[in-house]
């Protein structure tokens, strides 16, 4: 008896689905973008692959530079070139600026409380204000150099004994944990690991775990009716993992209102001050609020910021020449034996080249956030429904063979004397997206990636472990919201 309803209630699941998907195909025949003609029911769900940001560029090629994809029940559009991007993100930035919730994420009320997935309004608008005033600003971050500075001094430190005893270093894993504790000593003014122990590592993974959860496909997004049961279990291990976070920030957040009632408490003047300021001045924020906009902090802050460096050093190591000439512009401009100090990047023109070149081969998040239509839009003839989920393929836009010259190829100097820049201006180069839902750590990102990079280079020179050559550099990818590098870059540091 059980069987047969079990059998009865998936075909009627199955017809349901069927029906809608259906009726939503023929009501927007002829008015979306083109695209692959979808199997019936999955649409085009199984096409994508462990590496989707690679199968829409293909798919891009064929349909174009905007494209709708039934995955599931749902629609999705996609963007795959640099002047489709600008109309989506900055000639209809309002239209498009919602969030389109992937269920992995609707845990905790963290899809309600989360700078990254809050829909705009008056509370999305209020946390991008408190981040951009309180950390971000260009007050802010001239006032906390010190700080980035003491933190480099402690990862050149460890850099160097690894060189005076002969090891290699995990260079994914000491950028991670230097930009880890940065956040969390502008956030707490505390370290939140030591870059020796395993707590560092087991960090790393956990921030990971949270990102591939994110970026995973999921079978809930392409059919909403399934999310009660949770069928891979994604929303599962992202509630543990997010949970171990909050954990975390919540004893933090105690301990400092504990200290904040006693009668000599002397102010730290970071971040967790400035919030709890929020509620003495009548403008509470929730706990769920806090403990969310920390995990937005950290989560993304420390991985995008990470990856980025270990990128840039493996495709340097994979280019000696490229290195060989980031060095001589460092001795040359910097000097021997000096630290490197932030405002010597804008004298460092190679330098600066190398990341722009890393940021356009190996975006952060290849797709961005996914963004939402907020009303029904028109765009090259095409109408984009309310509520579409849209996908701006950054990772292909980077890659198009009509804006840059050898694509696939790591070459700085394509920058040097260029204007282009990725501050969202410029639509060929958007690894941190564009308009008003642009990255809000993107000033932060900047000074690290660029002080923690040249002051590698200019301490250390850097191989490859014995027996290993360029060739052998293994440089595939981690899908998730962001991608890492699937192997780690181990590396050897040596004194000049």
């Amino acid at each position: 008896m059980e069987t047969f309803f079990a059998i009865l209630f998936s075909s009627l699941l199955v017809l349901w689905i069927l029906r809608r998907f259906l009726k939503n195909s023929s009501s927007l025949a002829g008015k979306l973008p083109p695209g692959p003609v979808p199997a019936p029911l999955v649409g085009s769900l199984f096409k994508l692959g462990d590496e989707p940001h690679r199968s829409l560029a293909v798919f891009a090629a064929t349909y174009g530079p905007l494209m709708s994809l039934r995955l599931g029940q749902v629609t999705t559009v996609v963007v795959s070139s640099a002047a489709m991007a600008k109309k989506v993100l900055q000639r209809n930035d309002q239209s498009f600026a919602g969030r389109s919730v992937v269920d992995a994420v609707r845990v905790l009320g963290h899809e309600g409380a989360s700078m990254v997935w809050l829909q705009p309004g008056q509370h999305w608008r209020r946390l991008r204000s408190l981040c951009n005033t309180c950390i971000f600003s260009s007050q802010r971050l001239d006032a906390s150099q010190g700080l980035r500075r003491r933190k480099v001094e402690e990862l050149l430190a460890h850099v160097s004994n690894s060189a005076l005893s002969g090891k290699t270093v995990d260079i994914g894993k000491v950028a991670f944990v230097t930009i880890l504790n940065l956040i969390s000593n502008t956030v707490f003014s505390v370290d939140m690991v030591d870059i020796d122990s395993q707590t560092a590592q087991e960090f790393k993974d956990l921030v990971w775990a949270i990102l591939e959860e994110a970026g995973k496909p999921n079978l809930v997004d392409c059919f909403p009716i399934l999310r009660p049961i949770d069928p891979q279990g994604i929303r599962r291990r992202m509630r543990s993992y997010l949970q171990i976070l909050h954990d975390v920030f919540e004893k933090e957040i105690q301990d400092r209102e504990v200290s904040r009632s006693a009668s000599k408490y002397r102010r730290r003047n970071d971040f967790l001050d400035a919030l709890l300021d929020q509620k003495e001045n009548g403008a509470e924020l929730s706990r769920i609020e806090l403990k969310s906009l920390f995990a937005d902090l950290f989560v993304a802050g420390s991985d995008t910021s990470s990856d980025t460096l270990e990128w840039a050093m493996a495709e340097l190591l994979r280019n000696p020449e490229a290195m060989a000439r980031a060095r001589s512009e460092l001795g040359e401009i910097i000097g021997k034996g000096k630290q490197v100090e932030e405002s010597d990047v804008c004298r460092l023109p190679y330098l600066q080249a190398i990341v722009k070149e890393t940021l356009r081969l190996h975006p952060p998040a290849p797709f961005l956030i996914p963004h939402r239509a907020e009303c029904d839009v028109e765009i090259s003839g095409y109408t984009i429904p309310k509520h579409t989920k849209v996908i701006v393929n950054v990772w292909a836009i980077a890659r198009d063979s009509k804006i840059w010259a050898d694509p696939t190829c790591f070459k700085p100097e394509r920058f040097l004397g260029s204007k282009v820049d990725y501050g969202g201006q410029h639509f060929e180069l958007i690894p941190f997206g564009a308009g008003r839902r642009i990255c809000p750590g993107l000033p932060l990102a900047f000074r690290m990636v660029h002080l923690l990079l040249a002051s590698l280079l200019h301490s250390f020179c850097w191989t490859l472990p014995d027996g290993m050559g360029a060739e052998d550099l293994d440089m595939k990818e981690k899908f998730g919201i962001t991608l890492q590098k699937s192997a780690p870059l181990v590396a050897v540091p040596l004194k000049p």
